[in-house]
């Protein structure tokens, strides 16, 4: 029976991929591990597991007061992220969905990290997993400049996660970002097995790899 309930803390095994069709076609895909907690009532593990995964609301934006400041009502709000693992840390973009009081779907933030330590929030205005759109504020690949629009698409997490984002540009075709996973119960197990088999720096590294892919293929790159 598929659920259709917010569970936190959860795990999730995902697949994210990214497709960039010019002026060069690309298709990168990676595995991850992810987690949906309550902002404010983080786990934090001791021992062993605390040392290999740890979620710090340190290594995020305040994201509160970026939903207070949109009029967003966050009696609760839930975060999708990855975690720091072995003692490095790299979301390439979180997503936070607030509700109210009774329970009801009041907004949607998204923070988008780059390689070279900068951060954004974005406010999304969508309701029940339909299309928004902001623009581009954030240098995040070094062949893209800084304009554009995004178009995300975040449904709220149950027994599946989905979190679609397309780039558009004038005169360019979009790329488009998706993440795909599907819940797991956090049991030291499974909460060993992501940090080690999907830790942040390979995924950091990874990212690095295509990019250095791209340029040797003769992608320009686009001042900061």
């Amino acid at each position: 029976m598929v659920s259709t309930e917010i569970v936190a803390p959860s795990l999730y095994s995902c697949e994210v991929t990214h497709v960039r069709r010019s002026p060069i076609s690309n298709r990168f895909d990676y595995k991850g591990s992810y987690w949906l907690v309550d902002f404010d009532q983080l786990p934090h593990p001791g021992g062993l597991l605390g040392r290999v995964s740890r979620i710090s609301a340190d290594d995020h934006l305040d994201m509160r007061s970026e939903a207070e400041a949109a009029g967003i009502v966050a009696e609760r709000m839930y975060m999708l992220a990855a975690a720091r693992t072995l003692g490095y840390v790299f979301n390439p973009i979180s997503v936070f969905w607030c509700f109210d009081a009774e329970g009801h779907h009041t907004g949607t933030l998204a923070e988008v990290h780059n390689t070279y330590g900068g951060r954004h929030a974005y406010v999304l205005d969508a309701r029940g997993g339909s299309w928004a759109d902001v623009d581009k504020a954030l240098y995040v690949s070094p062949f893209y400049p800084v304009d554009g629009r995004y178009y995300i698409k975040a449904d709220p997490p149950t027994d599946s996660v989905s979190l679609t984002v397309r780039l558009e540009r004038e005169g360019d075709e979009p790329f488009v970002a998706t993440l795909r996973g599907q819940r797991r119960q956090p049991t030291f197990i499974n909460v060993m097995i992501g940090a080690l088999r999907y830790p942040a720096l390979r995924t950091s590294a990874r990212i690095r790899w295509q990019a250095l892919r791209l340029w040797w293929r003769g992608l320009t790159v686009q001042p900061r």
